[in-house]
């Protein structure tokens, strides 16, 4: 009975050890229960670097960055699997409330006004605002922006900064972009005087651009990084205790050191500019294969949002012209408001509300193509109703003559008489799309344009990548043209 009694023991100790040796952490006294989650979700804008951008060579799509590292080490540290995912920086924060993500790391600083809608965490690093000029403006202090036309980035502390320079100097005008190569752009430009940018990323740009210059703009209080969280979030405690301890342990000092210095040699390196455009594909050869791979994704959104907006594209034009009036009506109000209002604001509205609404996580594949099906079927309603319309009555009187059916009259013999009437039209809504897929980049997704514009803010340069992406565009709107033309001259052979 001893004997039973200490190999029971034995085989109890030995589970007891064999457990906490898998699910144990004895190195680290903060656990993943201490987040509660097995996965975090981060969101942030990747196109800031050196903070977080895009690694694009070798056609690699992986964001990378100061953020990016401390990031991974909260991870480590907490025990808890990293997701990124990425938006516009005036998106982040709706995400947040949305419950799109768990925490925002975008070199955001806590405001007063952002604080009302959002938590935050300790600050991890300083970070001092400069204006950025051309060289030879004597633009060096807020002063000096008198009766100037002045570039900040859309939702981000510089302009909220900017505007309190222009509640106190006279004549400053602001104007807001919703990315920072952009403002660089305007200025080069000569649409803009001056920039207010964050001096990290001033820093690269000036040394990309010798025709400019940056001056740092004294503070009256304190500024910085920090991570945000949804209000009341139980992240918050965590996150701080690790991050008070990487500055303990200088920590964040050596990965500011690493990543700071880095792109600012990358920057250097690239040609001076000379004036004019400048124009240098050269530098933009190692990044075409990252560029490329957005076109399966482009492709993806256009042929599925065409292929489900013809379908319901027909179902309305039918509800249209069906005779019913209530059926009628109410396709006549869903095709009024589709076409009403902004194809971007639709986007908007389906990705970011859909998960207060209905609790469903749409992803970003899903809410733009369910917007791009919804909006499309809009106007290939009324397209498909001309062409139903068009098709000569006696088709349908002969059917209805020989006793078939309404549905397979339909489906038979004047849809694809309609088809073959309506096909232009089509081709042009395909096209339409193709192009309007750009749109989704604002909700996160790496496509054609949005990976032209990666590239560019990693390169401090403009105009290259997005004449790369304006190539590829002209190459597959070309491609779909002569492959509906083929179309076209096959069917009318019937004729």
């Amino acid at each position: 009975m001893k004997k039973r009694r200490v190999w029971l023991l034995t085989i109890l100790f030995a589970a007891m050890v064999a457990i906490s040796m898998i699910t144990g952490d004895r190195s680290n006294p903060l656990q993943a229960t201490s987040v509660g989650k097995d996965t975090l979700t981060m969101i942030t804008s990747p196109d800031y670097p050196p903070y977080e951008f895009y690694d694009t060579k070798g056609g690699d799509r992986q964001i990378v960055g100061f953020d990016i590292d401390i990031a991974n080490t909260l991870a480590k540290q907490l025990g808890f699997k990293l997701k990124v995912m990425e938006s516009d920086f005036n998106g982040l924060i709706p995400a947040l409330q949305a419950n799109r993500a768990d925490f925002v790391m975008a070199g955001m600083t806590p405001t007063p006004e952002r604080k009302k809608n959002v938590d935050f965490s300790i600050i991890y690093y300083e970070a001092k605002d400069t204006i950025v000029a051309p060289k030879g403006s004597n633009l060096k202090q807020p002063k000096d922006l008198s009766g100037k036309k002045v570039g900040v980035q859309l939702g981000t502390i510089q302009e909220q900064n900017a505007k309190k320079i222009a509640e106190k100097v006279t004549g400053v005008q602001l104007k807001q972009l919703n990315k920072v190569p952009e403002i660089i752009q305007e200025m080069k430009s000569g649409r803009i005087d001056a920039a207010i940018v964050e001096d990290t990323v001033a820093k690269g740009f000036a040394q990309a651009n010798p025709d400019l210059e940056f001056n740092a703009i004294p503070s009256e209080e304190q500024s910085g990084s920090a991570i945000a969280f949804p209000k009341n979030s139980s992240l918050v405690e965590p996150f701080n205790k690790v991050l008070q301890q990487m500055k303990d342990k200088g920590e964040l000092e050596k990965l500011a050191t690493k990543w700071f210095s880095t792109n600012t040699t990358t920057a250097a390196s690239s040609p001076p500019a000379k004036g004019g455009l400048n124009l240098d594909f050269t530098r933009i050869f190692p990044d075409i294969p990252f560029i490329l791979k957005g076109i399966p994704i482009t492709l993806l959104f256009t042929l599925l949002s065409v292929f489900l907006g013809l379908i319901w594209g027909t179902v309305l034009s039918l509800l249209k012209i069906i005779g019913i009036k209530p059926l009628t009506w109410i396709a006549n109000a869903y095709t009024s408001v589709f076409r009403g209002t902004p194809l971007l604001l639709q986007l908007a509205l389906v990705y970011y509300a859909t998960p207060q609404l209905t609790g469903y996580d749409i992803s970003a594949l899903e809410a733009g193509v369910l917007t791009f099906t919804l909006n499309s079927g809009a106007y290939m309603s009324e397209t498909i109703r001309g062409g139903i319309q068009a098709v000569d009555k006696g088709q349908a009187e002969a059917a209805m003559s020989m006793g078939v059916p309404y549905r397979l009259m339909m489906w038979d013999v004047i849809l694809p008489q309609a088809l073959k009437n309506i096909l232009p039209a089509l081709v042009n809504e395909t096209i339409g799309l193709l192009k309007d897929s750009a749109l989704v980049s604002t909700i996160g997704v790496v496509e054609i344009l949005r990976s032209a514009q990666i590239v560019g803010a990693n390169k401090y340069i403009y105009f290259e990548p997005l004449l790369f992406a304006g190539l590829i565009y002209y190459v597959l709107v070309m491609g779909l043209t002569f492959g509906a033309s083929a179309l076209e001259r096959r069917l009318r052979q019937s004729e």
